[in-house]
């Protein structure tokens, strides 16, 4: 039985994961919504507008009165600069399982951050959520998505062709990750990545 806590504040080593707020909107739109960069590993098409990100900051913020909504904004916990964000989705009751999805600005790729945030979250869903499996996936053309989740301690599963079409109306094969509470447990060795949580 997954236990619900909403989105509480997650605090690690470099990063702050908080709920959005409306004043994260022009950041969120700068940063990444309306990169194409990010976006072409997205479903969702580049943000033209703030007002199409004000739209859809809106829709988080009123989502949050639910306590099965986890959506964290990523912030750089030194200076409180808006990165990225990271979301668990589609819970299953039946088995327990959910699925994660992560964006980070172009500008902080390579640091490190996906992972530190990624590997919170999966903490916290197991840990806390008492979630049974948790997956991810990736345009199998956007390796780097990859590498991250491995470091995370998901495995690759397999390869689904076209498994989504993006906003250029182009068909992408996706590689599946996961990782279960069980092999989470075994081979995390008492390793904690997150220091401080607001629940």
């Amino acid at each position: 039985m997954i236990i619900y806590y909403g989105t509480p504040s997650i605090e690690t080593e470099r990063l702050l994961l908080q709920k959005f707020t409306l004043t994260n909107t022009l950041a969120a739109f700068d940063n990444w919504l309306s990169d194409e960069r990010v976006s072409d590993n997205r479903v969702s098409a580049a943000h033209q507008s703030v007002s199409e990100t004000k739209e859809r900051v809106n829709r988080i913020l009123s989502d949050y009165e639910s306590e099965e909504f986890c959506y964290w904004a990523i912030k750089l916990k030194e200076s409180g600069e808006l990165i990225g964000e990271i979301d668990l989705y589609d819970m299953e009751e039946a088995t327990g399982n959910c699925e994660v999805s992560y964006s980070l600005g172009y500008r902080w790729w390579n640091k490190g951050y996906s992972t530190e945030a990624l590997r919170a979250v999966v903490e916290f869903g197991f840990t806390k959520m008492k979630l049974h499996k948790i997956s991810a996936a990736h345009n199998t053309d956007n390796p780097a998505s990859g590498r991250i989740m491995n470091k995370a301690g998901m495995m690759q599963e397999g390869t689904i062709r076209d498994m989504i079409r993006n906003s250029k109306n182009q068909y992408k094969d996706c590689a599946v990750y996961g990782i279960l509470q069980e092999d989470y447990f075994s081979e995390n060795n008492g390793n904690r990545y997150i220091l401080n949580l607001s629940i």
